[in-house]
C-alpha cells in the first residue's frame, strides 16, 4: 500500500518539524490522523487544534485500531513498544524519507540538500514560487513566517519541494529533477564515519537527478563543477552562474543585486540579515529561473519573504535590546550568524548563549565550536542537548568552555541562565542550538521585555 491509498495513518513522532509537515499534508488529503510524541510542545498542540489526535504516553491502548499505515521518524529507537507492537501487527510502516521518496515518484521534485542553509532554501524557494503562481506542494524544515506553518500544499500539485537530509541518508530516497546543494561540512560523523563517506552520499544524492534535471549547488563546492548535470553555480564569487553584487546595509537591512548570464535584478532588499541569507535567497532564485518565473516576480518573492521561526528570528529589537534567536547548531552555522549579528550591530556588546546538540558532534567539533563562539563579546555554554543519543563518558560542554580564549564565558543550568539574564544588561542576544533551548525564547523574551 502507499502512503496515498491510507485511511487512517499513524505517526510515531508527530511533533518532529519534518514529520509534523507531512502530517499536515496527510490532513489535508483528508486522511484520519493519530500520533504519539514523547512531549507536548506549541507545535503538537497547533496539530491538535487542526483535527490530529495525538498522546504522549507509549500506550498500546491509544493507538487507532484501524490504523492502516504507520509513518515513523529516525529518532524514535529501536526497541521503542509502540514501534514493536505495530511491526508485528504487520502493517505497512514506513520511514518518513521512504513516504517522502514515494512522492517524489509522482511529481516534479526539487530537493535541496546540504549541511546548513537548506531549510532557509526550502522556506524562501517555496514562498517564491507559492506568490508567482505554481502549484506546489512543499515540505519545509520550519515554521514559515509568512504562512505560520511549515506546509504549502496547492490541489492540484504540480511541485513538490522538499528538504533532501543526509542524515540517516535519507536524501538518497529522493528522485529530483533539480537539485540543490548548499554546503557540504563534516556533520553526523556518527552515521558516515568520516567526511569523505560523506561526500560520497552526496555525490550519490546529485547523480540521482534525472536525465535533463539540473543541479544548483554553492560556488565554494568545487566537487560539483566538473558534474555532467545541466547546473548552476550561485555565490558570491565573479564565476558564478548566479551571483550576489554591490552588497551594503542601508536602514538597517541588506540590499544586493542579482547578476547572471539569463537576467539581472537590482537592488534586492532582504527582511532577513545576513550574507549566509543572500547565498540561500540565490538559491532560491535559482530554482526560480529554471521554473521560467518572470524576474519581479522573484524580486517580489524575495523581498516578502519574513522568514522562518529560529533562523535569525529577530524577537525583540528596540533602542536598548536586541534579542535574536537562531536554529545554528554546526560550527560554521554559528559562524555565519554571529557576523551577520556583527554586521548589523557593530558598536553593541554581543553576548551569545550556545546549546550544544548531541555528543557525538560536540566530540567531534568541540575546537571548531569554541572557535566558531569567539567572534562573540560574552560566551554563555548550555549543557548538551542529547536528542537521541545516550550520555558519551567525558563529553559535556566544559570541553568547549575549556577551549574558548575570551575570558568572558560562563557554563550555566537553563534556570541559571534565565536569573543571569534578568540581572544582566543585554544589549544583544542570541541564542543558539537545536536542541530544548528554542522552547526557552518566550520566557527569555519577556525578562529582556520587562528590564
Amino acid at each position: 500500500m502507499k502512503a496515498s491509498q491510507a485511511h487512517t495513518m499513524y505517526f510515531l513522532g508527530i511533533g518532529g518539524i519534518g514529520m509534523s509537515a507531512l502530517a499536515r499534508y496527510f490532513l489535508k488529503m483528508g486522511k484520519e490522523i493519530h500520533g504519539y510524541d514523547l512531549t507536548p510542545t506549541p507545535l503538537t498542540r497547533q496539530l491538535e487544534s487542526e483535527g490530529m489526535k495525538i498522546h504522549y504516553e507509549a500506550d498500546l491502548n491509544l493507538i487507532p485500531p484501524k490504523t492502516d499505515f504507520v509513518i515513523y521518524t529516525p529518532a524514535i529507537p529501536s526497541g521503542h513498544k509502540e514501534l514493536e507492537h505495530l511491526r508485528n501487527r504487520e502493517l505497512p510502516i514506513l520511514k518518513r524519507a521512504e513516504v517522502i521518496g514515494q512522492l517524489t515518484g509522482e511529481l516534479f521534485t526539487i530537493g535541496v540538500a546540504g549541511t546548513h542553509g537548506k531549510t532557509s532554501i526550502c522556506a524562501i524557494a517555496s514562498h517564491l514560487l507559492h506568490k508567482a503562481g505554481i502549484n506546489l506542494t512543499a515540505f519545509v524544515g520550519g515554521i514559515m513566517k509568512n504562512y505560520d506553518s511549515n506546509l504549502i500544499a496547492s490541489n492540484p500539485t504540480n511541485v513538490l519541494l522538499v528538504e533532501a537530509d543526509e542524515f540517516d541518508r535519507s536524501f538518497l530516497r529522493i528522485n529530483p529533477d533539480v537539485a540543490v546543494v548548499s554546503s557540504m561540512d563534516a556533520d553526523h560523523l556518527d552515521i558516515y564515519g568520516d567526511f569523505s563517506e560523506m561526500e560520497k552520499n552526496y555525490l550519490q544524492f546529485v547523480e540521482k537527478i534525472s536525465e535533463n534535471g539540473l543541479l544548483v549547488y554553492n560556488d565554494k563546492l568545487e566537487i560539483f563543477a566538473s558534474s555532467t548535470h545541466r547546473k548552476f553555480s550561485y555565490g558570491f564569487g565573479k564565476g558564478s552562474d548566479i551571483r550576489a553584487e554591490n552588497i551594503r546595509i542601508t536602514s538597517g537591512r541588506f540590499h544586493f543585486d542579482l547578476v547572471s548570464n539569463i537576467l539581472q535584478i537590482n537592488d534586492i532588499s532582504m527582511v532577513i540579515p545576513g550574507r549566509h541569507y543572500i547565498e540561500n535567497a540565490l538559491a532560491a532564485a535559482a530554482i526560480a529561473i529554471e521554473l521560467a518565473v518572470d524576474p519581479e516576480k522573484i524580486k517580489q518573492g524575495l523581498e516578502s519573504f519574513e522568514g522562518v521561526e529560529r533562523r535569525f528570528d529577530l524577537r525583540i529589537e528596540n533602542e536598548h535590546t536586541v534579542y535574536i534567536d537562531d536554529y545554528a547548531h554546526h560550527p560554521e552555522e554559528i559562524e555565519a550568524t554571529v557576523k551577520a549579528a556583527r554586521e548589523l550591530y557593530p558598536d553593541k556588546k554581543i553576548t551569545g548563549v550556545f546549546q550544544p546538540h548531541l555528543f557525538s558532534r560536540t566530540k567531534d567539533h568541540a575546537v571548531d565550536f569554541a572557535r566558531s563562539l569567539e567572534g562573540l563579546d560574552e560566551i554563555i555554554l548550555l549543557d548538551i542537548y542529547p536528542a537521541r543519543e545516550k550520555p558519551v563518558k567525558g563529553i559535556t560542554s566544559q570541553i568547549i568552555l575549556d577551549r574558548i580564549s575570551n575570558v568572558h564565558k560562563l557554563l550555566l543550568s537553563k534556570e541559571e541562565l534565565l536569573y543571569y539574564l534578568d540581572k544582566s544588561t543585554v544589549e544583544v542576544l542570541i541564542t543558539l542550538g537545536a536542541g530544548d533551548i528554542g522552547l526557552m525564547t518566550d520566557d527569555i523574551e519577556s525578562i529582556l521585555s520587562n528590564k
